[in-house]
């Protein structure tokens, strides 16, 4: 931040003190944007409307002392640069401030110094401010892994686990206390050893490695079905210094899938003995049967219900029964 674009809060009962810090910083290359309040309100009023990068506070004020101030700002801002004046020295009041929650403490006869004090916090709260982002973002990034439906866990590359989140205890069924310092061995099956020397390999080379359908054991010996992504970490350095796993169960889908085929297979055979009833089907003029793959007679009934799922009733259209009732036809 340069220097002429700080925004300064004074606190002091007069105009001649306020003075006597600004010129003070302007003669040390500073030339901050600044307010002077003298009261609780006046300070309230300022908190309330402007965005402040430090707080100078007189430790003397008429009704409102450098300490009544400094504990309200601190009820506003844990980390707001609050640097605390005064015209006498006093060890006792210097420790009070401190421990009160100031920045710093200084005397007003060591104005010369405010300009480097005053640098110093202002990038020890820009640190604490990058600080509490990498947290907070961290405690996000933690409440995603806790949150995952997919198990996330990590381990070095001496295969031992390091980290494991809810979904691995739900999914592999060791509790994290159980798990953590155990080696990552216990989840594979001796048929799927070939692939732990794979996932070395490639972490160890730096790169990424996925099986998109493949088996662990689950705590009680039962394979799972799982499709995983492998990708190594790395340190501060760039240096590979373990992998973190991301593997979902897929039970569920193995189980749609074998569904799935099992109706295809079903509707092949159905589609099969469709077509058995495509072509030229020969059929008697006169007694209306069909003649069949092996040569014979049968009656139409007969051979479609045996090359389809048709099932037959018998019964009179509307044209035959007015032949019946009058005699023309006989029912048999």
């Amino acid at each position: 931040m340069a220097r002429g674009q700080i925004r300064i809060l004074l606190v002091e009962p007069t105009e001649t003190g306020a003075g006597s810090i600004i010129d003070a910083l302007r003669q040390q290359g500073c030339a901050p944007i600044h307010q002077r309040v003298e009261n609780k309100a006046g300070l309230l009023d300022a908190l309330k409307h402007q965005t402040w990068d430090a707080v100078i506070a007189n430790y003397l004020l008429p009704g409102f002392s450098g300490l009544d101030a400094l504990i309200f700002v601190r009820h506003i801002s844990a980390s707001l640069p609050f640097i605390m004046i005064s015209g006498i020295y006093g060890e006792a009041t210097a420790v009070e401030a401190m421990k009160a929650g100031a920045s710093d403490y200084l005397l007003r006869a060591d104005l010369g110094r405010l300009g480097t004090v005053l640098e110093n916090e202002l990038a020890a709260a820009e640190s604490r401010r990058h600080r509490q982002r990498a947290e907070g973002a961290m405690q996000f990034l933690a409440s995603i892994v806790d949150s995952s439906e997919d198990a996330i866990y990590g381990k070095d590359l001496n295969c031992i686990i390091s980290s494991w989140n809810p979904a691995a205890e739900r999914i592999y069924g060791y509790r994290t206390e159980d798990i953590i310092g155990k080696s990552i061995t216990l989840l594979f099956p001796k048929h799927r050893r070939d692939e732990l020397l794979q996932i070395l390999t490639a972490v160890r080379g730096g790169r990424a490695i996925t099986f998109a359908d493949t088996e662990r054991r689950h705590q009680d010996g039962r394979l799972i079905p799982i499709s995983v992504i492998i990708s190594p970490i790395r340190n501060g350095e760039g240096r590979v210094v373990g992998a973190a796993a991301i593997a979902r169960d897929i039970t569920r889908q193995k189980h749609i899938d074998r569904e799935r085929e099992r109706l295809i297979q079903s509707l092949t055979v159905k589609v099969g003995e469709v077509r058995k009833l495509t072509g030229l089907l020969p059929i008697c003029a006169a007694c209306k049967n069909i003649r069949n793959d092996h040569g014979y007679w049968q009656k139409v009934e007969s051979y479609i219900g045996e090359h389809s799922d048709a099932v037959f009733s018998h019964g009179l259209c509307p044209d035959c029964i007015k032949k019946y009732e009058s005699g023309i036809i006989s029912p048999n």
